[in-house]
């Protein structure tokens, strides 16, 4: 299922723009619940409710995304119409509401992964013992899914098929390059979130981390160092970055897994794709797509193709 971009989209930052701005999202209506974390904190799920005996998916969102994103809205709609189940668990602090524990979420976050994969797996084989249940990721969700396949190596097996979307694999670099040139502008898009939820924190926690350090933040190199860093157990920046990274994973990855990065994605460029996995990973790097773009159709262009390639992949391994 080849991806081919459109001729009135060209270049890889016009096909990231484009689809999160401007394309039009499915309406939906979600069902919402909310769970106590083993932290006694809390994260919202938006439930889509599916037939009887058809698979689930759980879709994992990407920084300050949710299931009001692009990706998240195009994929939930592609699986009602299939009948299937879906939920799109919220990061904490990503569900309109602050979360009332001192950290956020990050890239590395397997340990969350894991608790949330297992419930929900949990909860449904109780009701559709016999269905399929698939997990993705896109962007630092994918990431983090990977991540938690790979460090779970056989235990994983919960989850019957899996895939990843324009995950930043290798964080140091990736990082590096959000720092560079126009992508200045993706950069200053997370800072504009990010920066009043920490605000929120030090009104929650004073002294959690340094205010002035975290204002002055450029790029997420420095607010990752004053911040993310800090906040979940690394060094700093850079032990976060290269232990967080899922590149150093994929070789110990069991379930049937895509990683789907366009090569031409501003976040991850091609020459940091990686080019060796596990043989159970397939790696998959169209010349196009921009970071989780993949728009298709004529002007204005639709959203279906993502959903779509996801799909193929869970009813080749279902």
């Amino acid at each position: 299922m080849k991806y081919i971009s459109p001729n009135w989209l060209p270049g890889g930052h016009l096909q990231t723009i484009v689809p999160a701005l401007f394309m039009r999202k499915p309406s939906l209506q979600f069902r919402r619940q909310r769970w106590t974390t083993p932290d006694n904190d809390f994260i919202d799920l938006d439930f889509i409710d599916g037939e009887a005996g058809k698979p689930m998916l759980v879709l994992f969102h990407g920084l300050e995304g949710s299931s009001d994103s692009h990706y998240a809205r195009a994929t939930m709609a592609a699986i009602k119409e299939r009948g299937w189940h879906g939920v799109v668990p919220h990061f904490r602090g990503c569900s309109g509401t602050a979360n009332q524990a001192p950290r956020f979420y990050h890239s590395g976050d397997s340990q969350e992964i894991n608790w949330i994969l297992r419930r929900l797996h949990q909860e449904f084989k109780a009701q559709h013992p016999q269905a399929k249940f698939y997990a993705a990721g896109v962007s630092l969700g994918g990431n983090a899914l990977l991540r938690w396949l790979g460090e779970s190596q056989q235990s994983a097996g919960i989850v019957d098929a899996a895939c990843a979307v324009s995950a930043p694999l290798d964080l140091t670099n990736s990082g590096a390059t959000l720092s560079r040139g126009f992508n200045w502008v993706y950069t200053q898009k997370f800072l504009q979130t990010l920066k009043p939820k920490c605000l929120a924190k030090l009104e929650q926690f004073p002294g959690l981390f340094d205010k002035a350090t975290m204002l002055r933040a450029k790029n997420l190199f420095e607010f990752d160092n004053v911040v993310t860093a800090p906040l979940h157990g690394y060094r700093d920046v850079h032990d976060y970055w290269h232990r967080a990274s899922a590149r150093l994973v994929l070789n110990d990855i069991c379930v049937p897994t895509l990683v789907l990065n366009a090569k031409n994605d501003p976040f991850l460029p091609e020459r940091f794709l990686p080019q060796n996995a596990a043989a159970a990973v397939q790696l998959e790097f169209p010349e196009h797509g921009g970071h989780v773009g993949f728009a298709q159709s004529p002007f204005p262009g639709t959203l279906t193709w993502l959903p779509q390639r996801l799909l193929t992949h869970f009813d080749q391994h279902g």
